[in-house]
């Protein structure tokens, strides 16, 4: 499948989406710092999904959240209602050239064709705007290795979203990025945990046996492990930044 297509999966779980997967807490201020100073700055949240990064957004500033998806988008209008919700994509953005003061991207990076995506922020930034692509992993202590091993039995089950894939190509338009990275633990049981995989691309293109095989591996390691066996527990996420200026 193609990666638009690919991506467009996530509408067909939607209303899960919105439920499960973890928010930015402490990531967005930090993203928005070279601009906080101006007066009600117009931020583009951009695969917003359901709303994840534009709900974290700290108030004071006017967001427009553009997503291909519209059941995403359904779901972004009922839990952000304060933002404006429009189809589009990172490669064609339905904005006016030098409109926004800042572009931010939750988890969606990889879906996007970098070149384009960058030519396109680079038109609707306004000079000295910000763009800030997120991405949220787990912490690499031992036992979550550990989970990623027993979900993938051989193949991987990653599906790119996370830090270690942020990457902002050079463009003539942007300064160099700089980085943060921000704790973002999640306090879950092994249901909620499932429930949250369930909403990630590997499982929404799995074959239902092999989905189910892997969720199967996962409770029996979960249980298992002195950090998750006793029911609720806390999944170590780490957010991280890559913020670059618009020249």
């Amino acid at each position: 499948m193609t990666p638009r297509p690919r991506a467009r999966l996530f509408g067909t779980v939607a209303a899960a989406y919105a439920e499960h997967r973890p928010g930015y807490p402490d990531a967005a201020a930090w993203a928005l710092e070279p601009v906080a100073d101006r007066p009600e700055p117009h931020v583009l949240d951009l695969g917003a999904g359901t709303g994840k990064l534009a709900a974290a957004l700290p108030p004071g500033v006017r967001v427009t959240a553009v997503d291909p998806d519209t059941a995403m988008l359904r779901e972004l209008r009922r839990h952000v209602p304060h933002a404006l919700a429009v189809a589009g994509t990172a490669e064609r953005v339905p904005l006016a050239g030098g409109s926004v003061d800042a572009v931010v991207v939750g988890q969606a990076w990889h879906w996007f064709d970098p070149d384009r995506a960058l030519a396109e922020i680079a038109r609707v930034l306004r000079p000295g705007g910000v763009l800030a692509v997120v991405g949220s992993d787990d912490d690499g202590t031992e036992w979550m290795r550990g989970f990623g091993e027993a979900a993938a039995r051989g193949r991987p089950v990653a599906n790119g979203a996370g830090a270690a894939a942020l990457a902002l190509p050079p463009h003539p338009a942007f300064a160099p990025p700089e980085s943060a990275a921000f704790p973002n633990p999640v306090r879950t049981t092994t249901d909620g945990l499932l429930a949250t995989m369930a909403t990630h691309s590997w499982a929404l293109l799995s074959e239902p046996a092999d989905r189910d095989a892997a969720f199967a591996r996962i409770r029996d390691y979960v249980a298992t492990r002195p950090e998750t066996a006793s029911g609720e527990f806390v999944l170590p996420l780490v957010t991280t930044v890559l913020r670059a200026l618009r020249r």
